[in-house]
């Protein structure tokens, strides 16, 4: 069973058992959040799109999203653009898996965010979620709730962090306003 994370609370990667993980899957599932309309309940479509921003020295050096799948590296894989979501509680709508052990060692931090290329707000979106799953054994090893939804239209979910010869992973939670990673530089970089 992973660790529910909290806003800003951080995890060591390392096995249970000893050892450190060797590749993680960042998930993320989401629903479009049925609203009242004059004729009825309805749901109206929700493309939320992962993506990890690689830092070197808080310098990003490269990034992987919907239009570029895989790190220049080769350690870092997007699996594929979702464009309505639907797994909300249950599995991933999204996924980025990363080879902790073929990141380079000049990349210190992955970053995690989370945007509406649609431009919807969070308010339109339930069950969102962010996890952090061993790849090797697929144990669960983390997970961050969005909840509240809000006015904004992006998350900076996550990042996963150089801690000695191991990783952490942090849960940040910050809301931002931005259609792509490019949008959100400005708010990631003072949280690095």
């Amino acid at each position: 069973m992973g660790i529910d994370l909290t806003k800003g609370q951080a995890i060591s990667l390392e096995k249970q058992g000893g050892g450190s993980l060797t590749a993680v899957r960042m998930g993320l599932g989401w629903q479009a959040a049925p609203r009242r309309g004059l004729f009825g309940t309805r749901t109206r479509e929700v493309d939320l799109d992962a993506s990890a921003v690689l830092f070197a020295d808080k310098q990003p050096v490269d990034v992987v999203f919907f239009r570029h799948l895989v790190s220049d590296d080769g350690s870092v894989r997007h699996t594929g653009d979702n464009l309505v979501g639907g797994a909300g509680q249950g599995g991933d709508d999204e996924s980025i898996l990363v080879d902790l052990e073929r990141v380079p060692v000049h990349i210190d931090q992955i970053v995690f965010t989370v945007n509406s290329f649609t431009g919807q707000t969070f308010q339109e979106v339930q069950n969102a979620f962010c996890r952090l799953v061993d790849e090797t054994t697929g144990q669960e090893l983390a997970r961050y709730t969005l909840d509240g939804g809000g006015q904004y239209t992006a998350q900076i979910m996550a990042k996963v962090h150089r801690a000695g010869s191991g990783w952490k992973m942090t849960a940040l939670g910050a809301a931002a306003n931005g259609r792509t990673f490019q949008d959100l530089m400005p708010s990631i970089l003072p949280g690095l």
